[in-house]
């Protein structure tokens, strides 16, 4: 059975690359150098990767970065892209459930809900960042930007969606935010890139901070720290609040 986050990124590439959250790339990126003090030695897993648009900003700033996806459509776009800039960068299709990679990166990255936290189950999401911890050596670092559980306890998410949509065509007609397991059932309406409107029920899984610390714990990270997500301006200054759609989670081996 195909889920709706491959639905998603089947036939979307161009589109993605044009959606409002995906504009904050070069200040990202900035943030993400800043934390490995811009040591061009720094290996890079960019799990999730989509089109590419972060581990092509890094190599073009001189890492080496290695990205995965389960998306075709989105791979295909990313090596396109690579080849227009002329940039080395190694674009894998790889399930994030289901990574092999051990100790090989000094930082794994996950940004815009690159495979976490769409899963359909708990346990999926776990072994996403179980993958990305036995990915990375001794002393590596994760970072990745997840759906902040403390938002829809006080804000519609459906009205957040509505307001955020750009020009692509999606669009969340239905919304319902479930208590008991912090998962958001919503129905989103896009325009793929053959300009066919197709319907997808998602399923998101919203974290709460304490929710996120345990499970980097159980996976060995020493130091985790989280803050609030600014599209194009991670900061270790900005202190996470319930006004905070994303956050953002700096964890440490």
């Amino acid at each position: 059975m195909t889920q709706w986050y491959e639905e998603l990124f089947k036939d979307y590439a161009g589109k993605y690359d044009q959606e409002p959250y995906t504009q904050g790339t070069v200040g990202e990126c900035d943030f993400i150098e800043k934390e490995i003090g811009r040591n061009k030695k720094t290996r890079i897993l960019d799990i999730g990767c989509g089109t590419g648009r972060h581990a092509l900003e890094l190599a073009r700033r001189g890492y080496k970065v290695v990205g995965v996806d389960l998306s075709e459509s989105q791979l295909r776009r990313a090596k396109e892209k690579a080849a227009e800039q002329n940039l080395q960068v190694v674009f894998r299709k790889r399930d994030a459930r289901k990574l092999l990679f051990r100790h090989e990166f000094d930082l794994a990255i996950m940004l815009c809900e690159g495979a976490f936290p769409l899963m359909e189950t708990d346990e999926m999401n776990f072994r996403i960042l179980q993958g990305a911890a036995k990915a990375l050596k001794s002393g590596g670092k994760l970072i990745f930007t997840t759906l902040n559980g403390l938002f829809p306890l006080f804000h519609s998410v459906k009205d957040f969606l509505e307001a955020e949509k750009g020009e692509s065509g999606a669009a969340c007609v239905e919304s319902s935010f479930d208590l008991m397991t912090f998962r958001d059932r919503n129905v989103t309406t896009i325009v793929d890139d053959h300009g066919k409107t197709r319907e997808l029920r998602c399923d998101e899984r919203y974290y709460v901070p304490c929710e996120i610390t345990w499970l980097l714990k159980t996976l060995g990270f020493k130091t985790i720290d989280i803050y609030g997500a600014r599209l194009g301006a991670f900061s270790r200054a900005d202190k996470l609040t319930s006004e905070d759609f994303e956050m953002l989670v700096i964890a440490g081996k």
